[in-house]
């Protein structure tokens, strides 16, 4: 897709302006990238279903590596999704993550790492879903594209407006603590779109395995953004 590939080199060649996401660096040495895949052989111990189980799972995780803060996830093939019905269903489940999480503390500052605009917020409050989420618009070049925050605190979303302006830098929300989260272990879930398909407030985070081809026009590379080492690109 032409726009996909120019919004992807307007990106690259902007990189040196983004804001950190977090406060915490993200290249640093103490954040590592966590394997949510089948792959990863001490999943078969956590009970997902259970949130509080699951956020110590996540914490040991992190101490086994020495770090403070995990990534990754960017259209990883997860078997964790099968904690909630929200990603089953009578045809084929969804597993394919679209973005990036970051796993950290709950309640730590969330930065707008571009300069843009309130698209919507809502809170998406089903098990499993998003909880509080903030979509905003972002040009450059005459492109439009859009990030997505999820897994926030409910006050995040206090005295937001449509069109609301965000300059690179500000801080737009908190990391949301479990359940108003949408009972996950605290994390942010960082998506980047170049195409919203006319939705508002709430977006797929997670795909079926059969439409990888469709939501990777879609869903670009959240590291584009990040621009962390621990996430495989080149930074």
């Amino acid at each position: 897709m032409e726009t996909t590939a120019k919004l992807i080199s307007l990106l690259t060649a902007h990189a040196s302006s983004f804001a950190p996401i977090l406060d915490h660096d993200l290249n640093a040495p103490d954040v590592v990238r966590l394997d949510f895949t089948a792959a990863n052989q001490t999943l078969l111990q956590a009970d997902f279903k259970d949130t509080a189980s699951f956020e110590q799972f996540v914490q040991e995780m992190l101490r086994e590596k020495n770090a403070t803060v995990g990534v990754g996830g960017y259209f990883e093939d997860r078997v964790i999704y099968r904690r909630s019905e929200h990603f089953g269903g009578a045809g084929e489940s969804r597993s394919l993550h679209l973005g990036v999480d970051i796993w950290a503390p709950a309640h730590i500052p969330i930065y707008a790492p571009l300069a843009g605009t309130v698209h919507s917020f809502q809170d998406n409050a089903n098990f499993g879903d998003y909880g509080p989420t903030i979509i905003l618009q972002h040009e450059l070049d005459g492109i439009i594209f859009y990030t997505l925050y999820g897994h926030l605190s409910r006050t995040s979303l206090d005295g937001l407006s449509v069109g609301k302006p965000i300059a690179a830098g500000d801080q737009i929300a908190t990391m949301g603590p479990y359940p108003e989260n949408g009972d996950w272990p605290p994390h942010l879930h960082f998506q980047l779109m170049a195409d919203l398909l006319g939705k508002s407030g709430d977006f797929p985070g997670v795909c079926a395995p059969s439409e990888e081809e469709y939501y990777r026009q879609i869903c670009l590379d959240p590291n584009l953004v990040l621009r962390s080492r621990h996430l495989g690109q080149d930074v």
